[in-house]
């Protein structure tokens, strides 16, 4: 497996996991011992998903350009 391949499999595991955590982080929000605290989780999680899924398209592309695939 190449150096780029493992690279993506990490980004997408990260993506999934932020993911996890936006969806947890919003579902105890709506608990009744649901905070603000958890709200703000859920947005930090969901620009992070947001920020890592520009990064992969970005790295994809990059990595294209220059030959390696």
């Amino acid at each position: 497996m190449s150096l780029r391949a493992i690279h993506l499999v990490f980004i997408a595991a990260s993506i999934l996991l932020a993911a996890f955590t936006t969806v947890w982080g919003t579902l105890m929000f709506m608990s009744e011992r649901g905070v603000f605290g958890h709200l703000a989780f859920a947005a930090i999680s969901f620009a992070a998903v947001a920020g890592m899924s520009v990064y992969a398209v970005r790295f994809v592309r990059k990595t294209r350009a220059i030959g390696m695939r």
